[in-house]
């Protein structure tokens, strides 16, 4: 890592940003160096501006990575460098309002067990069944899982909020399938290279994709392994969970947000039950 990363780094840490948000930072400047093969602090506004334009029009990324751009722009070179005269911005975000992509509890299944490895598949299954993101489920520890209350804490989730989530019993039975066999020491999921760092979400966001694959089931480009997320909370609804603690087991701010799901959830499936996967057959073998 260069001097100047590694200050920029230290500056946003004092700055308090999360891991995530400065990872997300140093990625988006070190793309800019790339771009123009130049050290990032001799680049001009005028450049600033042509790479702003290059991926809004020419590599058509979405609202958010262009956003995650500017904003990391704003941090390294008005905050850190301290330069005066630096205008980028964006048009308003597009309000296109596009539902999730919801996949029955068989399709879940079929993704479950056609996972590659017993980690993979104790990953997926409690991202579904707990409906944490994937930056909060490859950071679970030992210590985050309450077997006597059956709930599972999560730490500093997304917006720097601790909550807490459902610990189902057949997610608890494959966990303990999975600590029998793996004995994982400082994370739950440990990284294949180095174990002593969590699995990253790249390495999630792969093995997801490998178990839709080898399972047959089809994901939209753009909605990956949040799909996960999203059917935890639409087959709650449809087995008549309220709102409100939907809400606070995905960690929302606004009702309005969990409220999506209403018009995804299928209501001639309205009944009770402690997990989807339990319904019918049972659980992931």
């Amino acid at each position: 890592m260069s001097k100047l990363r590694q200050e920029f780094n230290k500056f946003m840490v004092y700055r308090r940003l999360s891991e995530n948000t400065r990872k997300q930072y140093i990625y988006s400047i070190a793309s800019l160096a790339r771009y123009f093969n130049r050290s990032p602090e001799t680049l001009t506004t005028k450049q600033l501006q042509d790479y702003c334009f290059y991926i809004i029009a020419k590599r058509k990324m979405a609202w958010s990575t262009c956003n995650v751009f500017i904003c990391a722009c704003y941090c390294f070179f008005r905050d850190f460098l301290k330069w005066d005269a630096v205008q980028l911005s964006l048009p308003p975000r597009p309000r296109d309002h596009k539902l999730p992509t919801i996949l029955s509890v068989n399709e879940v299944r079929k993704i479950l067990k056609a996972a590659a490895n017993l980690k993979h598949q104790t990953l997926l299954m409690t991202i579904y069944c707990a409906g944490l993101r994937v930056s909060e489920a490859v950071t679970l520890q030992s210590h985050h899982l309450q077997s006597d209350r059956m709930m599972i804490r999560v730490e500093q989730g997304k917006g720097r909020k601790d909550r807490y989530t459902i610990l189902t019993e057949d997610l608890l039975t494959q966990l303990r399938r999975y600590w029998q066999s793996a004995h994982p020491k400082n994370w739950l999921f440990p990284s294949n290279k180095y174990p002593q760092e969590h699995l990253s979400r790249s390495g999630a966001l792969h093995a997801f994709k490998i178990a839709c694959k080898d399972a047959g089931v089809n994901i939209p480009k753009g909605q990956g392994i949040h799909t996960l997320r999203h059917c935890f909370a639409t087959h709650l609804l449809e087995r008549g969970i309220d709102l409100f603690t939907i809400k606070s087991m995905l960690g929302h701010t606004k009702l309005e947000t969990t409220a999506q799901y209403l018009h995804v959830a299928n209501p001639n499936k309205i009944s009770l039950c402690t997990s989807p996967l339990m319904d019918d057959e049972e659980g992931v073998q």
